[in-house]
């Protein structure tokens, strides 16, 4: 979706969802009473403010991309590189974030600790070599058993919620378990947060206990002033790598702020860059502690 400014409305959600939020996440209580609910992909943006002042911490990194920050207070969105952040790329792992929404919602997968095979085989990361659970493998970004899961929700249901959940292009393809890595599907970085966004208030078309189970599983550091989630990605292909890191934070205030990053990456050396950069990139705008 293009960042074009406009007014933006607000939807008032009921007082014990956002309690069960706040509580989840580790911050205050009835904190969240005055934030915009992003309901669905159209609503729209406040403003968007372009900081060219961030990208110091590209050049610093050796590295080119954007950054995009949505704010549930304000509905502002902070970009780095405006065009590019409308750009869309394949998701690569990031993907695993709706793979498991759409999983869980359909029980293809009964819940979090199910445990799911890996079908077998080598690999050069021997953590893929084992059955896990999704707590499990969405933190070694497991592909043998995301594909498993993909899988077993199915092209045709896969299409459905692509669709529903107004993910990127909302295009497949033919392989159901291969469309994320393959180019298939591809979101932009300003997509990305606003769907993020939805996941992180809850107000995704799907079941609270699909959406807390995800919450749950993308938990990267839970602290009092803060709740931090997120998903890694590298998609690659001859010529061209691509890393990511997205997510969002809860404040305790009640504030959220969904974030997307993505690198053109040009060695192993990049991979390890991408969540330094975008921590760095959250402590400069006083999201996170430096």
């Amino acid at each position: 979706m293009p960042l074009v400014p406009a007014p933006f409305t607000t939807r008032t959600p009921r007082a014990a969802r956002r309690r069960t939020f706040l509580a989840q996440s580790g911050c205050g209580v009835l904190a969240a009473l005055g934030a915009t609910r992003f309901a669905d992909a159209a609503t729209p943006l406040a403003h968007v403010e372009e900081r060219p002042d961030l990208a110091t911490h590209f050049k610093e990194a050796g590295v080119r991309g954007t950054w995009v920050v949505l704010d549930s207070a304000t509905a502002k969105l902070t970009v780095v590189d405006r065009r590019r952040a409308d750009k869309r790329y394949s998701p690569a792992s990031t993907f695993k974030i709706p793979n498991s929404l759409i999983a869980l919602e359909t029980g293809a997968v009964k819940d979090i600790d199910e445990i799911l095979p890996y079908g077998g085989g080598t690999y050069k990361r021997k953590e893929w070599e084992r059955d896990m659970n999704l707590r499990d493998a969405i933190r070694v970004s497991h592909l043998p058993i995301y594909r498993e899961v993909a899988r077993r929700i199915g092209l045709a249901r896969m299409n459905e919620w692509i669709a529903k959940l107004h993910y990127g292009n909302e295009t497949l393809g033919t392989e159901v378990d291969q469309f994320w890595v393959n180019n298939k599907l591809q979101i932009s970085a300003a997509e990305q947060v606003r769907f993020l966004m939805r996941l992180a208030q809850r107000s995704l078309p799907m079941s609270t206990r699909t959406q807390d189970m995800v919450h749950e599983i993308t938990l990267l550091e839970k602290a009092p002033t803060h709740a931090l989630h997120g998903k890694t990605g590298w998609y690659e292909t001859p010529g061209f790598s691509l890393g990511w890191w997205v997510g969002w934070v809860a404040q305790a205030n009640g504030s959220v702020q969904s974030f997307a990053l993505n690198i053109d990456m040009h060695g192993e050396a990049d991979v390890a860059k991408r969540i330094p950069l975008g921590r760095k990139l959250l402590a400069r705008m006083n999201l996170l502690a430096a």
